[in-house]
């Protein structure tokens, strides 16, 4: 948290100490079947728990994976939000196309989609200009699978393009002439969280499938991880570190120095059994929507506190991790937290047990495998494991920062 700290140590989302503790506490929420699997391996499954933040380090394609940025997109409910991945590339992709003349065009856009009674109604103004009509109809399914072979297994490329074959069977009968279609990604920049949590549930669910121990432990882990994200506010609003109403350092504070002070005496962390997501989509939506609805109280009551206490009694010199940093005085954060009526324990016990419940549902859609034959089997690290702690100690991280 640089404008913080009294040097550059980045602050990850809900600490390193708060992402450790939620992964190991999820345990417990597991059935006898699979508890002693996880129990076994709970060292790994807690100290994983960081890893996506480290690899933040090393892959320019990993930090939107932690956010989703939902004030992009209006105000809730969110009604013009696609929820699946295909629907959501479909709409905020933007299609261009080069003609006869070398002249670029772009043919669709967010403010120019419509989604209504199983068809996609498309109306960029260039429509006309191209297609002599003023809208195009295309069935949903056909125009999602379109969007699922064209543009999804493009999606981790540096350039998206469509041939122009494929692209004329798309808006077949009407006629199209180009020479080459450029896409243009103007969604991911606000963070992808709800739409890659399902598909990491997934590879979990493969991993239990194929009793891949060092995926199943992977897996699990980082899971557990961007779950940890979800149920944190300010990774749900473009306003992620305060830096658009002067409250920069927020961001730090709320999900690292307050569990950093508080969880381990104050905080109840017996929260039940996991339960089956009978729709793990909907329960990862309701996550971060849940999560938005306190975006506004974390950020005001903060703005208020600042305006009655004492300036000089806000920052303070502390140990933390080991090191001497400038961060927020205990009594300030005190204040804070008494101010937030345990929303920061709030979402610390939903993390767990929904963390508890994503396992259980994979493990239980993957045919409930005989967890404890598995326990006695190793996980050496991995090649990409290395890579990534070597980026991670060069400290650059890759992509927007969150606490500065």
């Amino acid at each position: 948290m640089s404008s913080l700290f009294a040097h550059d140590e980045p602050t990850p989302p809900w600490g390193f100490f708060g992402h450790k503790k939620i992964n190991k506490l999820a345990i417990f929420t597991l059935p006898p079947d699979m508890i002693n699997f996880y129990k076994n391996n709970i060292e790994y499954i807690s100290s994983h728990a960081v890893d996506p933040d480290k690899r933040r380090y090393a892959s320019k394609y990993e930090g939107i994976r932690h956010f989703i940025d939902l004030d992009q997109y209006g105000k809730p409910p969110f009604e013009d939000l696609p929820i699946s991945w295909t629907e959501v590339i479909g709409k905020y992709s933007q299609l261009i196309i080069i003609d006869n003349k070398g002249d670029s065009i772009q043919l669709t856009d967010s403010k120019y989609y419509k989604q209504l009674k199983g068809s996609v109604f498309l109306f960029h103004p260039n429509i006309k200009k191209v297609f002599k009509v003023d809208t195009i109809k295309l069935k949903l399914q056909y125009f999602k699978h379109f969007v699922s072979e064209a543009l999804v297994d493009q999606y981790y490329e540096d350039d998206w393009s469509l041939s122009i074959d494929s692209l004329q069977k798309l808006f077949n009968p009407y006629p199209l002439v180009a020479t080459k279609c450029i896409v243009k990604d103007a969604f991911s920049e606000h963070g992808i969280l709800p739409y890659f949590l399902p598909q990491i549930q997934n590879r979990l669910t493969q991993a239990f499938k194929d009793k891949d121990v060092s995926k199943i432990l992977r897996l699990s882990a980082e899971i557990g991880h961007y779950i940890g994200d979800a149920h944190v506010p300010l990774h749900t609003t473009s306003n992620y570190n305060g830096q658009k109403t002067d409250q920069v350092g927020i961001h730090g504070f709320w999900e690292s120095r307050l569990p950093e002070l508080f969880a381990d005496d104050t905080y109840d962390f017996f929260v039940g059994t996991a339960t089956y997501m009978d729709n793990p989509n909907k329960q990862f939506w309701k996550m971060v929507l849940d999560s938005h609805s306190y975006v506004d109280s974390v950020l005001l009551i903060e703005k208020k506190l600042k305006e009655r206490f004492p300036e000089d009694n806000q920052f303070c010199f502390d140990e933390r991790l080991g090191t001497t940093v400038r961060t927020q005085c205990k009594e300030f954060a005190k204040a804070y937290h008494e101010l937030l009526k345990g929303q920061v324990e709030d979402r610390m016990r939903s993390s767990v047990l929904d963390i508890g419940s994503a396992w259980y549902t994979a493990w239980v859609n993957a045919g409930q495998p005989d967890l404890n034959s598995l326990i006695n089997q190793t996980t050496p690290i991995s090649k990409e494991e290395e890579e990534t702690e070597n980026a991670f100690k060069k400290g650059q991280i890759i992509g927007r920062p969150e606490d500065h």
